[in-house]
């Protein structure tokens, strides 16, 4: 794959294509195998049609996103509406509107693709030292599975503020999204994309960060729902003393494809990031994928970094696939790790359960239910935290049933 790197301007240039079953065939072809020499275009046609042999795409049903592959012609697959916080949407931006591609730099095709077919993108901006104490709910509902729309949403902390986002998917369409998430100077943000959708949705989004000087994110990305839904978070921590925190939880049924590809990249100096995602799995055919990159740059000194993957496999017939990766490119570091481990349920932990008086069934609901509040709590929004739980408990009540 040859894409190169465009200028994200309202008019947008093409380059030769390479197909990528040529370069395979080419002895002299080496594939990328790092996130970070991934290569970026907004032109869709740089990269050609997944085949699903791609480094980022083989654990990916590219077939069931091939809609996802050209522009939508409409936008009336998805509609948008504020439960609270719209007072904090700015004019739209047009491609070459700052901070429009100001981080955002499309590394696939459906990348492309949402921002291409985005000729207006959404602008959530808090102001300078603004706390923002509820928070901002986008609720995007899908009207058919059968539609199709693109997005590029963009979301910006200026310097010293602190508020959280919320992006809320239910219904059904099919939906590609870019994410644009820039967090400056002393600021605090928290950016939650809560995948509700029906079973016939398929979603892809691309969330890309840079996180400034003494700045703070946290990520969440829980998906409950949808029959594909990849959504793949790259966060670069640019300022000294910034920190960034990944938590992702998924809760995969039968049929389901839920998917994150997370990249952590450690740029300036004195960095802390920990990524912890946690999946549970249920059903004939249910898959969950999750790849963590942790890039620590030649920079990146006094860095603090920690990823881990969880699953828990609860039906034969479910499948979870964890691939950790770690670069470090300095000495001077505080430490760094990675972990990953799928499994089914604990033996001993249900055996001390059920020796003191508790059913097997119960006992399995209280340790699916300890293993996924971890990221739950992590929320801080009382009323989110109690309406997962809730979905948690009807999931586990059909796998019972």
């Amino acid at each position: 794959m040859t894409a190169q790197t465009t200028t994200p301007t309202a008019s947008h240039h093409s380059s030769a294509h390479v197909d990528p079953a040529a370069q395979v065939a080419d002895a002299g072809f080496v594939p990328v195998q790092t996130r970070s020499e991934r290569p970026h275009s907004f032109e869709p046609a740089d990269f050609g049609s997944p085949t699903g042999r791609e480094v980022n795409w083989k654990h990916t049903p590219v077939a069931k996103l091939s809609p996802l592959f050209e522009v939508a012609g409409s936008a009336e697959g998805v509609s948008y509406t504020f439960g609270a916080g719209e007072q904090y949407v700015s004019a739209p931006l047009a491609a070459g509107d700052a901070p429009r591609g100001e981080v955002f730099l499309a590394e696939d095709i459906t990348a492309a693709v949402a921002w291409q077919g985005s000729p207006e993108a959404l602008h959530i901006r808090v102001p300078r030292e603004e706390e923002v104490a509820e928070p901002i709910l986008v609720s995007i509902d899908g009207h058919g599975a059968e539609l199709r729309a693109d997005a590029h949403i963009v979301i910006e902390a200026l310097e010293h503020s602190s508020a959280t986002v919320v992006l809320q998917h239910t219904g059904a369409a099919q939906y590609s999204q870019n994410v644009e998430i820039i967090v400056r100077d002393g600021a605090k943000l928290t950016v939650i994309s809560l995948q509700q959708w029906q079973d016939a949705a398929v979603h892809t989004s691309a969330h890309q960060a840079r996180v400034d000087a003494d700045a703070t994110l946290k990520h969440f990305v829980i998906s409950f729902g949808g029959g594909v839904v990849r959504v793949n978070p790259s966060v670069e921590l640019a300022g000294a003393g910034s920190e960034g925190y990944l938590y992702g939880l998924s809760y995969a049924d039968a049929g389901q494809h839920l998917e994150s590809q997370v990249y952590l990249h450690h740029k300036g100096p004195h960095t802390k990031g920990d990524v912890l995602y946690k999946g549970a799995l249920q059903g004939e055919g249910a898959h969950s994928v999750w790849i963590g990159d942790v890039l620590i740059g030649a920079d990146a000194t006094g860095t603090d970094s920690y990823e881990a993957n969880r699953n828990l496999v609860l039906t034969e017939g479910a499948r979870a696939d964890s691939i950790p990766n770690l670069e470090i490119e300095t000495g001077d570091i505080l430490g760094a790790g990675h972990a990953s481990a799928t499994g089914r349920f604990d033996d001993e932990q249900l055996f001390y359960l059920q020796a003191r008086g508790i059913s097997e069934e119960e006992a399995r609901r209280l340790v699916v239910l300890g293993f996924l509040t971890d990221i739950v709590q992590r929320l801080g929004i009382p009323a989110l935290e109690t309406e997962l739980l809730d979905a948690i408990e009807t999931e586990l009540a059909e796998v019972n049933a």
